[in-house]
């Protein structure tokens, strides 16, 4: 890394600001307003640029898809209630219900994505594996919210409508009007990088400046902080671990294997904060704090295990493990490359794609990858 990603800076920046002077008053009501149209012009944007013969394609990939959702829905919870019961102290109550619900949040799509790329991984594999997250997520987030964290959610049939509204039904437009506004949105994938970056930067200042307004400083310590970066530190170090080895008991060959290992960690800080504000209201503050460092520190990580896999000998990528197949279909080699650099470049390359919580750091001398 040659320095901080602007982004990533953005972020922090932003979240500065929402502590400095935050939204009150008919300011708050405006930003909540503005916000919610943004996340549904997000999501409209996602599902215009998806390519449905991509998705389709990417559906022999059956057991590292099933792995991502496994790890996104299965072992990510697992984990967070192992945190709440092996950390009560120092977190407090609202933290650490925070990091369970982190842990609800569906994968990424363009982080991972792009992540793939720099690493020489699978990505269409990943395309559709951060894809078919994020939809399921729509559902499976809120239901398991309302399952684990009980009182701390005010689900109902009206939240669900909510979030139908919000996030599926504009992707599900996107989709319908892709193959009318599709190549307008490929040949200006520049002119909208402000668009999708600035709808979660949104998010991030109206979220944190509730709570703000909440008191937010008055509710946590400096030792709960430090105690919830340890807790985040040693989720993502087991979740990485735990989809590498699941990666390697399925049989996955090394592309697909980096794939699931990015896809199956990663977290949506695009689709979470929005699915935050509907779940938990005006007390979603605190509570989304740890899916904004848990959003940092997954950037990082993968930045680094991409630099390292990218530096591999060639042959090692290209030599799948014996008898390592897609559930039925061979580890094509062409799809890890030629195929797989053309899809980030026409699917996410411009950007923070909508759903994908932003790109990895900028400046790596293995991004050729990534771009083709």
């Amino acid at each position: 890394m040659r320095g901080l990603d602007p982004y990533v800076a953005a972020l922090a920046g932003t979240v500065l600001l929402a502590a400095l002077l935050p939204a009150t008053g008919r300011a708050a009501r405006a930003a909540e307003l503005t916000c919610d149209l943004a996340v549904g012009l997000l999501f409209f944007l996602y599902g215009a640029r998806l390519s449905a013969r991509e998705t389709l394609a990417g559906l022999r990939h059956l057991r590292l898809h099933g792995l991502v959702l496994a790890c996104t829905f299965v072992l990510f919870p697992l984990l967070g209630l192992a945190t709440a019961a092996l950390t009560p102290r120092p977190l407090t109550e609202q933290l650490q219900t925070g990091v369970l619900f982190l842990c609800l949040v569906p994968s990424t799509v363009q982080s991972s994505v792009a992540l793939t790329g720099a690493a020489r991984g699978n990505v269409p594999a990943a395309i559709c594996a951060g894809t078919y997250s994020s939809l399921a997520g729509l559902l499976l987030t809120p239901l398991l919210a309302a399952w684990l964290l009980g009182a701390h959610t005010a689900l109902s049939a009206d939240g669900l409508l909510r979030i139908g509204a919000q996030l599926l039904a504009p992707f599900l437009l996107g989709q319908a009007l892709r193959p009318r506004i599709g190549g307008f949105l490929a040949r200006h994938k520049r002119l909208l990088t402000p668009v999708d970056r600035g709808s979660i930067l949104l998010v991030v200042y109206t979220a944190f400046s509730a709570a703000v307004a909440q008191g937010i400083w008055t509710m946590t310590t400096p030792g709960a902080l430090l105690g919830l970066l340890a807790v985040l530190l040693a989720l993502l170090g087991a979740t990485l671990g735990l989809a590498r080895l699941g990666a390697h008991l399925l049989g996955l060959d090394r592309a697909s294997g980096i794939a699931a290992v990015l896809c199956g960690s990663q977290k949506s800080l695009a689709s979470g904060l929005p699915m935050a504000t509907v779940l938990f209201g005006p007390q979603a503050g605190l509570l989304v704090l740890p899916l904004m460092v848990y959003h940092q520190l997954q950037l990082i990580a993968g930045t680094l295990l991409a630099g390292r896999w990218s530096r591999a000998p060639e042959p090692a990528e290209e030599s799948p493990a014996p008898g390592a197949r897609h559930d039925g279909e061979p580890a094509a080699e062409p799809v890890t490359r030629e195929a797989g650099a053309s899809a980030v470049v026409a699917t996410m390359s411009a950007g923070a794609a909508p759903g994908g919580d932003g790109p990895p750091p900028a400046g790596r001398p293995d991004a050729r990858s990534a771009r083709g």
